[in-house]
Formats: structure tokens, C-alpha cells, sequence
């Protein structure tokens, strides 16, 4: 749960998250409103319609920005002193992408760029980070410890 409650922990210091519609950020998109997080991806339904047959070489063949980025990789340009050092990850993007990263790839471009539009405008972002910490304080310590000792302890608090 470190990259979930890291997700809500930066939603309540105002951060706007990029991220795919899972775990944390499903709560935080609930918190927030859909105006304030930049979600981007397959949904778990289009995951499970997609996964049987899926190749991820013929996702990432048939985006040239996608297959420019690994060719880079591949090349060395991120560890020029050892340019095989990301060989393994080159290899499992192309033969075994489980988590379909290369699918996703189009609409993550996309919600980046949209990213990059926001932030240019100053009063937009500060307006969606402030609401992100005022809204986020459903993911309070308190209420999930509350949560918890009532619903999974079965215990009654002091105070």
C-alpha cells in the first residue's frame, strides 16, 4: 500500500496526480473530482478485454514516440556508461508487458501534454493543487484508524 498512501499523501499536500484509474487513485479521483487528477489508461475492464492476444511489440511498433523513447533506452542514452544496463527492461517491454505499459503508452502521452497545458496556466494549477489539499483530508489518519477499530478491531475508542 507505500505507493498508495504515498499517492494520497501527496494529494493532500496539493500534488496533481498522473496516474492510471487503480488502487489509490481511484479514491483520490472520488476525493478530488475529475477536473483535479489526470487519469490516463485502460480501465480494468479494457484490461481484461485486451490482455488475451495482446502484444505489446505491435503496441510499441505502431507508436512512433513509444518506439523512439525504448530505442533510446536501448541505445545507452540514459546510462551511457554502461549502455546494456537496461537491457532487461527493453526486453520485458517488448515480450512480456504484463502490466501493459506499452498500451497505455498513446493516452499517458496525451495526459502529459495536457499536464504541461495546465501548468502553464498559473491560477488553473494553484486553484486544482489547493483543492486537492482541501479535498484530501478524507485520507486522514484519524478516519482510517477510526475505520479500522470499528469495522476490523471491533473496539470502542477512549475519547
Amino acid at each position: 500500500e507505500a505507493s498508495g498512501t504515498g499517492n494520497m499523501k501527496f494529494a493532500l499536500n496539493g500534488a496533481l496526480t498522473i496516474g492510471t484509474l487503480d488502487g489509490a487513485n481511484v479514491e483520490i479521483r472520488e476525493r478530488v473530482g475529475d477536473d483535479n487528477i489526470f487519469i490516463f489508461g485502460l480501465t480494468a475492464d479494457q484490461v481484461a478485454a485486451t490482455r488475451p492476444g495482446y502484444s505489446s511489440r505491435a503496441a510499441i511498433e505502431a507508436n512512433p514516440a513509444l518506439r523512439e523513447v525504448i530505442g533510446q533506452i536501448a541505445g545507452g542514452r540514459f546510462s551511457s556508461d554502461n549502455s546494456s544496463r537496461y537491457a532487461p527492461l527493453v526486453e520485458k517491454l517488448y515480450n512480456d508487458d504484463y502490466f501493459m505499459v506499452a498500451a497505455d503508452f498513446p493516452e499517458y502521452w496525451e495526459a502529459q501534454r495536457r499536464v504541461d497545458r495546465e501548468y502553464r496556466d498559473a491560477e488553473s494549477w494553484i486553484r486544482k493543487a489547493v483543492l486537492n489539499t482541501t479535498r484530501s483530508g478524507w485520507f486522514s489518519s484519524d478516519r482510517t484508524i477510526r475505520g479500522y477499530a470499528r469495522d476490523v478491531w471491533d473496539v470502542t475508542p477512549l475519547y
